[in-house]
């Protein structure tokens, strides 16, 4: 009895740790979008943007060679790619028998950008005039920041929870990181713009794995009521 009560009060524990963390981060990233809202649209401060152009610029001057590895970086979050690896990616799951983890991910890409589009058409925010490559659309927040993070965050999440690769979600979240920097780097975005992205990609993504995750939760309890009264 004891053993069982002692393994009950410890998943009760994570649970609980789990439940405060991912409060915790969904309160930051609704936070810090609103506050970027408030800088760029409220006070019309350039300060940060104009700060991070002038970094990254003496990046490149110092090493020119760093702009090929850009274009090379934010391909991985572009329509192209991304179109790609939501087709791809979910029907590989889904025949490897993963079709909750297939349907995490095409979710948390489309549902992103989706969202995206719309604060975009909502904030109508022009891109920079300084960008080393044409780029169509609007600026805030950045896709490429917003997408990846949803995309790259999804992927790390399921990493750990199945194979508590702590070490390779980490190394994902920071390719999201990467991505968005490249943006600012090239000038097709402000540096209000990529952090807006992250904060909301990451928003969204809390708010869809808790969405599944009741979803499912609940499909479990009807299949068990229905199982009972099959008996």
């Amino acid at each position: 009895m004891k053993p069982f009560l002692s393994r009950l009060l410890s998943r009760l524990s994570f649970l609980t740790v789990e439940v405060a963390v991912i409060l915790l981060l969904f309160g930051a990233s609704f936070a810090a979008f609103f506050y970027l809202i408030r800088v760029v649209f409220g006070v019309h401060s350039v300060a940060l943007d104009t700060w991070a152009f002038q970094l990254l610029d003496a990046r490149r001057q110092a090493a020119p060679g760093l702009t090929d590895w850009a274009y090379v970086v934010t391909f991985f979050a572009s329509a192209p790619f991304l179109v790609g690896i939501t087709i791809v990616l979910p029907a590989g799951l889904v025949w490897l028998q993963r079709r909750r983890e297939a349907l995490e991910i095409f979710l948390a890409v489309v549902g992103a950008s989706l969202l995206n589009q719309g604060l975009k058409t909502h904030f109508h925010r022009m891109r920079p005039d300084t960008a080393l490559v044409q780029q169509l659309g609007l600026s805030f927040p950045s896709g490429h920041a917003m997408i990846g993070m949803a995309l790259y965050g999804c992927l790390a999440w399921l990493l750990w929870r199945h194979g508590r690769h702590p070490v390779w979600a980490v190394l994902l979240l920071l390719w999201a990181v990467l991505i968005g920097l490249t943006r600012v780097y090239l000038h097709v975005h402000y540096a209000t713009d990529v952090l807006a992205g992250f904060a909301a990609g990451l928003g969204w993504l809390i708010l869809l794995r808790t969405a599944l995750r009741l979803w499912w939760r609940e499909a479990q309890v009807v299949a068990g009521q229905e199982k009972r009264q099959a008996r």
